[in-house]
């Protein structure tokens, strides 16, 4: 079924709505939307180990991890269960989105190891030497004089910036495909249009994230270490990065059906 949608303008305050309601969400259905997440990771970390084509279907599928939450908060806000499901259906509708879908996919990861390249050229090879370091259980100098290296700024500054960049017509793109029944070109086209009328709304939101995780790596640090126990940290601050990934997997739905005047439950996006 194609949905009619029409792209509109937010206020920039609407980029707090967006993780207030993930977080409503999230509370709604904890255990099957972090499963979710938790499984997903767990898949891609086996398929990394399929030698040749490993890390091109890990990034090929990361697409389908945005939509997959999508229909996810979707079915939550319907009061029902998401499954594993949310993550095949986009590809068991019609034969042409199911084409576009995958080309989407394939097409991102194309595109992500092209950056990779680049990152790779331009710091001449110095991430993967410290990171070949790390994994060696090299001595802890040769390792601290490899992270000294300058190169390693501009490498991670090219990667951040070109992820940055190739997020933006991704961001709404398989979703327009699945709804909205958009061809590949219209739908990226479209993603990149939507980010750029609603830049202050995802703006405040990019901040706002940043200002959370930033906030909860140093309350977490400040308190384990005054307890005496900073050892620990480590392991509080993946559970909890975890349960905020999830959140934020679970508000891009609202971040797209404000974009496109997409139907919700008032009761969530009103509140």
């Amino acid at each position: 079924m194609t949905m009619q949608l029409h792209l509109q303008q937010v206020p920039a305050r609407n980029g707090r709505l967006w993780i207030r309601h993930g977080f409503k969400v999230f509370q709604r259905q904890p255990l099957a939307l972090a499963g979710l997440f938790g499984l997903f990771l767990f898949a891609g970390f086996a398929v990394m180990l399929i030698p040749g084509v490993g890390l091109v279907l890990t990034m090929a599928s990361l697409p389908l991890l945005s939509l997959g939450f999508m229909l996810a908060t979707h079915l939550v806000l319907q009061k029902k269960v998401p499954t594993v499901s949310v993550f095949v259906a986009p590809l068991k509708l019609t034969p042409e989105r199911r084409r576009s879908q995958l080309l989407l996919c394939f097409a991102y990861a194309g595109a992500m190891l092209t950056v990779g390249l680049l990152a790779d050229w331009v710091d001449g090879g110095s991430t993967r030497d410290l990171q070949k370091l790390i994994a060696d259980n090299a001595d802890n100098e040769a390792i601290a004089n490899a992270a000294t290296d300058p190169r390693l700024f501009w490498g991670l500054a090219t990667r951040l910036g070109l992820m940055g960049l190739l997020s933006v017509p991704y961001w709404h793109a398989p979703a327009l495909v699945h709804w909205g029944g958009q061809g590949v070109a219209q739908a990226l086209f479209s993603s990149t249009l939507a980010l750029w009328r609603n830049k202050g709304a995802f703006l405040v939101n990019m901040l706002l994230w940043g200002g959370l995780l930033m906030a909860v790596a140093s309350c977490v640090s400040l308190v384990f270490g005054l307890l005496g126990l900073a050892q620990f940290a480590p392991m509080v601050l993946m559970a909890i990065g975890l349960m905020l990934s999830t959140v934020f997997y679970a508000s891009l739905y609202f971040s797209f059906v404000d974009c496109f005047m997409f139907g919700a439950p008032q009761d969530v996006l009103n509140d």
